[in-house]
């Protein structure tokens, strides 16, 4: 997978970059991965909002962990106790990328986003998979240019820690859509709702679903993978985006 080194505070770390189509700057996606890492599978949903009309980057937030390579899972997560084998490596990586961590590293995402030759303009949008629907939601609360969230089979929206995810909201001035899991235990209803109230309260556009699908409904390299819940998700993120950035010239249906 090619991939571009981003300089950021800490150390260097891989992002995939998909331009847009035509060759011409187009308005920025910072795509926020999920814990099981950059992979070709991110490369492909990068490559299909690009075609929209737009340059999205997705960074390997891991990096203080090793290279993609390295936190790659080396089994087919779609074989049955694969994904749950892997997943309890996995959240070490994701509880050692704290809060502190995030406000250091969202800054310098959004900025080489920004610098990019292939980005126009200031305003990005940024959209988030299961642990990174949290921090996309962060990212609304630390930049204002921030216009657009989506977040997907997020979990840990809302909880009651004094840093939860959802209390960016008070700062936010970016649309939102999220497209929860079905019985998610991560995301349960009145965390749903929750979401809901502190949305309305914050006086923000949003769209708060819950989608039939499973939670990591989104990756098809995985057994959780629900092929109508990923449409769905492609659907209301390309809403959002052309409803708040709107999409470069020629890009595809």
């Amino acid at each position: 997978m090619p991939t571009i080194s981003l300089t950021l505070p800490d150390g260097d770390a891989e992002a995939y970059l998909a331009p847009a189509p035509g060759g011409e700057p187009a308005p920025g996606v910072l795509f926020v991965i999920d814990a099981i890492g950059l992979r070709p599978r991110i490369e492909e949903m990068a490559d299909r909002i690009a075609s929209w009309g737009y340059t999205v980057l997705a960074p390997n937030v891991f990096f203080r962990d090793g290279s993609a390579a390295d936190v790659a899972p080396q089994v087919d997560l779609r074989e049955p106790g694969n994904r749950e084998e892997f997943m309890g490596e996995a959240m070490g990586r994701v509880k050692r990328l704290t809060p502190d961590l995030l406000a250091r590293d969202l800054p310098a995402y959004l900025a080489a986003l920004r610098a990019r030759p292939e980005v126009a303009g200031e305003e990005v949008g940024v959209t988030g998979y299961c642990m990174g629907a949290r921090i996309a939601l962060r990212a609304a609360g630390v930049d204002p240019a921030v216009v657009a969230v989506g977040g997907w089979h997020g979990g840990g929206l809302v909880t009651d820690d004094p840093d939860s995810p959802h209390h960016a909201l008070a700062t936010a001035r970016a649309s939102l859509a999220f497209g929860h899991a079905d019985n998610d235990r991560s995301m349960p209803p009145e965390a749903v709702a929750a979401l809901g109230a502190a949305i309305e309260e914050a006086g923000l556009t949003a769209v708060n679903e819950v989608f039939p699908g499973p939670h990591g409904y989104s990756m098809s390299d995985t057994a959780m993978y629900d092929e109508e819940s990923t449409e769905r998700h492609f659907a209301s993120l390309r809403t959002l985006l052309d409803r708040t950035l709107g999409p470069a010239m020629g890009a595809a249906s």
